[in-house]
């Protein structure tokens, strides 16, 4: 049996690939940079030959470090940026317009159109998901639209669909020569063309947004081989576990019992949590999707609750204002002064995400009198990311009837300890952070090594799980209360902005 994992994590703004062990441990990384297109306001775009480049590069530059071959590793699997939109010909291998990337709103008319006819929730039941501009049903359609020739090859065969899952998977699986044209559950569920009952593409939406079924791809489970790699330092490794990004972070911080969640902070923040086998609808401003599926089983499902704006505050502090010089600067910045003075920053810097899903809210600074200073501005910014989880676990609570009994917690601001402790006190329970940090590659890595026994099943993975710090909330009921009724009225304050 061979003694490692691989695991290709095909994020928003870089390509990774990183070797594990048996315990989850990291042996090997490489990752790069690839570049964010904005042909207009609104639109994100990526090359999609730059990233199958680098997807590349960094498995070659991985596996040569250590000096592995392909039979050092068990399986591979993939995690991607979710929603992001591809359509390319089966015949040449190329793309016939740039990925279109889930922050894109170009199709926001689009939708405006379909709620206008049928209401923000027309496809939740069957989805999980109301009319954004967010997920990729309606961008396909943008292409198919927009780019001359794109529906004849598409109704023809030759045109074909994927997530950026999808599209690596099918290309270092042979490409034209063969490649496997498959997606899992958990990015399929984010399309908005998968019913979350059946796990099928549903025909009656397919209709509604005029996009031929064959050009989508099959839809597998998370964790079963797919197809194997031709691409030579990974030649003849099976391709066998698939998962969305959050999904992935999900399943890598091993939350497999309902009531089970991981918040991760980045850019923003998304927030999991296990419903089980069941299909929780949300009354409160969560998406309901897909949380994996084990080949064999049932699908296990989840809520999901969005905050846009987390992380990039901090560096909207940085570059902006020239507040901080580097990011890790707030922490120290924020410790300066004991409490907020006053202060209450909402980042509706683009509109609210979960739980309020308001476009026309914008961002708002209140409370400011002439005792504040730098420090408190700091100390709002951060506990503004701490508020907004706040909201969208109360959502979750409401929602699923589970009370949460502690939250596991990734991304790049996890090392902030001032963070972690006010999450913890304003959660009113404890905030844990694991040894290996890098959950969500780790994620699609036990999932590969799920379909071919390399791990025995999610007991061994549970117990691979370690905790590297456990903060408890220590903040007495009254400042929690008075904070939380501020933090309320603060956001009360950003609505309707836009008129």
């Amino acid at each position: 049996m061979p003694d490692y994992i691989g695991a290709i994590d095909q994020g928003t703004t870089s390509s990774r690939f990183i070797v594990f062990d048996k315990t989850g441990r990291i042996v090997s990384v490489a990752q790069k940079e690839h570049e964010q297109i904005y042909p207009k306001p609104g639109w994100v775009e990526h090359d999609p030959a730059e990233i199958r480049r680098r997807v590349e590069e960094v498995i070659t530059e991985a596996m040569e470090a250590k000096g592995l071959i392909p039979s050092d590793l068990a399986a591979i699997g993939i995690t991607n940026q979710r929603e992001t939109t591809l359509v390319w010909s089966k015949t040449t291998g190329k793309a016939i317009y740039n990925a279109i990337v889930w922050q894109d709103t170009r199709v926001a008319e689009t939708v405006r159109k379909y709620v206008a006819e049928g209401g923000q929730d027309r496809y939740r039941a069957k989805t999980g998901l109301p009319m954004t501009t967010y997920f990729s049903g309606l961008k396909i359609r943008w292409i198919l639209e927009n780019v001359p020739g794109a529906r004849e090859g598409a109704e023809s065969g030759d045109l074909i669909f994927g997530n950026i899952d999808t599209y690596v998977i099918w290309n270092l699986t042979g490409g034209p020569e063969g490649g496997v044209h498959v997606t899992d559950v958990t990015n399929a569920s984010r399309t908005q063309l998968m019913d979350l009952e059946t796990l099928q593409w549903d025909d009656e939406i397919l209709k509604d947004f005029g996009i031929p079924r064959q050009m989508l791809p099959k839809i597998c489970s998370s964790s079963e081989v797919y197809g194997h790699a031709i691409f030579a330092p990974i030649k003849g490794v099976a391709f066998a576990g698939d998962l969305g990004d959050q999904q992935a972070a999900l399943f890598g911080q091993t939350c497999f019992a309902p009531g089970e969640a991981k918040n991760t902070y980045g850019t923003g923040c998304f927030m999991l949590m296990n419903t089980g086998e069941k299909i929780v609808p949300s009354q409160s401003g969560l998406l309901t999707t897909v949380g994996y599926k084990i080949d064999g089983q049932p699908a296990v499902y989840a809520l999901e609750g969005s905050v846009a704006i987390t992380g990039a505050l901090v560096q909207w502090l940085r570059d902006n204002l020239g507040i901080i010089k580097k990011s890790a600067d707030i922490e120290l910045l924020a410790q300066t002064v004991n409490d907020n003075g006053g202060v209450y920053f909402v980042p509706a810097f683009s509109g609210l995400y979960a739980p309020y899903w308001k476009d026309s809210a914008r961002g708002v600074i209140v409370g400011l009198t002439r005792y504040v200073n730098k420090g408190h501005i700091a100390r709002a910014v951060l506990e503004s990311t701490a508020f907004q989880v706040l909201e969208v676990v109360e959502a979750m609570e409401k929602d699923s009837g589970i009370d949460l009994a502690d939250l596991r917690v990734d991304g790049g601001m996890v090392v902030n300890n001032f963070l972690m402790q006010f999450q913890s006190d304003i959660l009113e329970k404890p905030v844990v952070r694991p040894v290996v940090q890098e959950t969500t590659a780790l994620g699609a890595a036990y999932a590969a090594g799920l379909a071919v026994g390399f791990f025995a099943n999610t007991d061994e993975l549970k117990a691979h799980w370690t905790e590297d710090f456990r903060w408890k909330p220590c903040m007495c009921r009254e400042d929690h209360d008075r904070l939380s009724h501020f933090w309320k009225k603060a956001v009360e304050r950003t609505f309707d902005w836009v008129e």
